[in-house]
């Protein structure tokens, strides 16, 4: 249980941006096992040691823990009900704060008459039969708390997304607590009779309404912990899967900050790969020759280590515009990716062919696409025309350390399609990738070409959402490694 509070609580802090490993989280659960949970102060500030590495972090941790492991609002209730005998569970004036019956109520003294007395003595014996009403009753603060948190484990209420779901969440740990049970205890206590019965009812009514009122605001924290309140973790799943034809220019903002993102997790993951690559196996004959001259002691080891070699990339974007939004994030995604693909080269066309590699080393990241964008996005389609001028210009500098990547529809305007180039192409390079952005059902309807050119190329895939381009580029690092 304490080990699944605390992987709840690392997933809290990851929400507000707090970077926390895996090896972190099993440094913090060791340190919870050695200082133990019953002082709450030490026990802040040892995870705060654990897992906060500069005084930035330490604020947002600090809120994260206060907000995380405090019950202070149910508290606070509880003491505006001492306070106030209409509120929290003495609003009858009948039950104090432990839960025993109080001498001075207003109830026991008016409106009882002369048989008060009896019906006083009967509504003390009766109690709520059910457990969720007795723990109501109950006065036990920490009891409803633990039960709170347990229901609120048990219906996985930190997965909430959205703050539309805090209602659907409130009614689900309610139900967990035991609320079908009190519902028919409250029906039944009604549909007997008797004072003391109806008494016991509007009591339990009372209690269940605020409890639903305090599991309500539990909800709302534990959104505010788990989820973020603009929504920006699920705008984020929502931009990677949508087609990027569908994107509006006021999201291109967001979708450059997803793009940043998924290169940035791709770096990390093939920079890692090659470090490993480099430390190699080791290869015997060469230590020990190395090696003889130090009487066979291993001072110097020699490693069976493959030569990573980056990819030499050559993109080849369609901008016009029924593809220009697939090309601009494809260009970004690419060069988002420098440290891992030193070696990219773009080209642009519509109709003729041009190498915006040296616009994009010049210039910023956004303002190179733009004027790609506007310098080569206008124009009738002409791929059978940019074949022929790659052919022209740049089909030298094609090796079998080379893989090309051209994005397009392949919709030609029934020009001349000139697959022969690209079948060339085909035989020089390492690998000749198409990405179309359509679906497989429309590459041969009306002017598509790509039943001529994809029996030319190494890979055709369907390409328009960020969820492919990183797929595709994945794959591309990997073969490189």
């Amino acid at each position: 249980m304490i080990d699944s509070t605390l992987v709840d609580f690392v997933k809290a802090l990851r929400t507000a941006e707090l970077k926390v490993s895996p090896a972190e989280t099993l440094d913090a659960m060791q340190a919870m096992d050695i200082v133990g949970y019953e002082n709450r102060e030490f026990l802040k500030n040892t995870l705060s040691i654990v897992l906060a590495k500069n005084p930035e972090e330490k604020e947002v941790f600090d809120t994260c823990f206060e907000n995380y492991f405090s019950f202070d609002k149910f508290q606070d209730s509880e003491k505006k009900s001492e306070e106030n005998p209409n509120n929290g569970f003495d609003d009858d004036g009948e039950f104090d704060s432990d839960g025993s019956p109080q001498s001075g109520g207003k109830s026991s003294g008016q409106g009882m008459g002369q048989g008060g007395g009896g019906r006083e003595e009967d509504d003390i014996n009766l109690e709520p039969t059910s457990a969720l009403g007795k723990l109501l009753l109950s006065g036990d603060n920490t009891e409803l708390m633990i039960a709170m948190a347990e229901a609120g484990r048990k219906v996985q209420v930190n997965q909430i997304v959205v703050f539309t779901q805090k209602g659907l969440y409130t009614r689900k740990i309610m139900d967990a607590m035991g609320l079908a049970e009190l519902q028919q205890e409250i029906t039944d206590l009604q549909s007997t009779g008797g004072i003391s019965r109806v008494n016991l009812a509007d009591k339990l009514n009372r209690a269940r309404d605020r409890l639903r009122d305090k599991v309500r605001d539990y909800v709302e924290k534990q959104f505010f912990l788990h989820a973020d309140e603009s929504g920006k973790q699920l705008r984020e799943e929502l931009l990677k899967k949508v087609k990027l034809s569908n994107l509006e220019k006021r999201n291109f903002k967001d979708v450059h900050d997803v793009v940043y993102k998924m290169a940035k997790k791709l770096i990390a993951i093939h920079s890692r790969r090659r470090k490993q690559f480099r430390r190699g196996h080791l290869d015997i004959r060469k230590t020990l020759r190395h090696n003889m001259q130090y009487d066979g002691m291993f001072f110097d080891l020699k490693w069976k280590s493959a030569k990573v070699d980056r990819p030499k990339v050559m993109c080849i974007c369609d901008v016009s515009g029924s593809v220009s939004n697939y090309s601009r994030f494809l260009l970004m995604f690419l060069y988002s990716l420098a440290e891992v693909l030193p070696k990219v080269r773009s080209f642009a066309f519509s109709s003729d062919l041009g190498e915006v590699t040296r616009l994009f080393e010049q210039s910023t990241l956004e303002d190179a696409i733009a004027k790609t964008m506007r310098d080569y996005g206008n124009g009738s389609t002409d791929y059978g025309q940019m074949l022929q001028d790659f052919k022209n210009h740049c089909m030298d500098d094609v090796n079998k350390k080379t893989t090309v990547i051209i994005l397009g529809d392949a919709r030609n305007n029934y020009g001349e399609a000139k697959e022969e180039i690209l079948r060339e192409l085909y035989n020089k390079a390492k690998r000749v990738i198409w990405l179309n952005p359509e679906p497989k059902m429309s590459w041969t309807v009306g002017d598509a070409e790509m039943k001529k050119y994809a029996p030319c190329c190494h890979q055709t895939e369907v390409c328009n959402s960020l969820v492919h381009l990183e797929r595709v580029v994945s794959n591309l690092l990997r073969s490189a490694t």
